[in-house]
């Protein structure tokens, strides 16, 4: 169990994106019921959750788009 434990971590800590859509649906915790409260009549919960999953990923799209644009030789 220890081992599994160990070998767990190691892959964590070389593996990024894991952790990207972690902090990405924590962060929706946070935004989707803002969601919902500004449209509770016309939104369900499961929408607002949506809705606020969509303008983080289109927000760390956005941010992504604008690292490539000024530092293509990154990429």
């Amino acid at each position: 169990m220890n081992n599994f434990l160990a070998d767990l971590w190691q892959l964590a800590t070389q593996k990024k994106y894991p952790k990207y859509i972690f902090f990405a649906l924590c962060l929706n915790l946070i935004v989707a019921p803002a969601v919902y409260a500004a449209n509770a009549e016309s939104f369900t919960k499961f929408q607002a959750y949506a809705l606020g999953l969509l303008g983080i990923a289109t927000f760390a799209f956005s941010i992504y788009l604008f690292v490539v644009m000024f530092q293509p030789e990154k990429f």
